[in-house]
């Protein structure tokens, strides 16, 4: 008999965690989320559950969990960004990633064209419009219509894969 180690394998009612390590098996790049709260203050989150919808009309969505401190005004924001992190953002996905109280004091940013606090040195930042939001589960599903995309195409992005930080191996 081999040594290797068997497949793991989650079924309903399994320990959450194994379902979590076979999500992690799928190789994301980073994002953080961000927009202002009701008092015009800057809000956001680290989030790796994002995608494009559709190119007509501009869309793409990110899930955002209901528990997160930035949740609620997520929810209820008119505009928001995501910004698509690089490698050198790594301490940046970690703030936000936390219950760090100023996030933002901690990260170089600006206020975009669209009136959403955009972090400098991405590699790319959607500023978008919210188009909907849906039910998901302990998450919800933000919807955004893209008003404005920017990209730096010298950058590579910032990966994470089963549980930890991965950077791009290029053969």
């Amino acid at each position: 008999m081999s040594d290797a180690a068997l497949p793991q394998e989650y079924r309903t009612g399994s320990d959450p965690r194994t379902l979590r390590d076979a999500l992690g098996c799928f190789a994301t790049g980073v994002t953080v989320v961000t927009c202002l709260d009701d008092e015009k203050n800057p809000v956001g989150l680290t989030a790796n559950s994002f995608t494009a919808l559709s190119l007509d009309p501009p869309l793409l969505l990110v899930c955002v969990a209901l528990n997160s401190a930035s949740a609620a005004a997520l929810g209820r924001a008119e505009r928001f960004a995501v910004n698509v992190l690089q490698t050198g953002q790594q301490p940046a996905s970690i703030t936000f990633s936390t219950r760090v109280e100023d996030r933002f004091g901690l990260t170089e940013w600006s206020m975009g064209e669209h009136g959403v606090p955009v972090l400098m040195d991405s590699l790319s930042v959607f500023e978008c419009a919210r188009h909907a939001v849906h039910e998901g589960g302990d998450h919800f599903i933000l919807v955004g219509e893209v008003v404005k995309a920017t990209f730096e195409p010298g950058l590579d992005p910032l990966l994470y894969f089963r549980g930890r930080y991965r950077r791009l191996h290029f053969d």
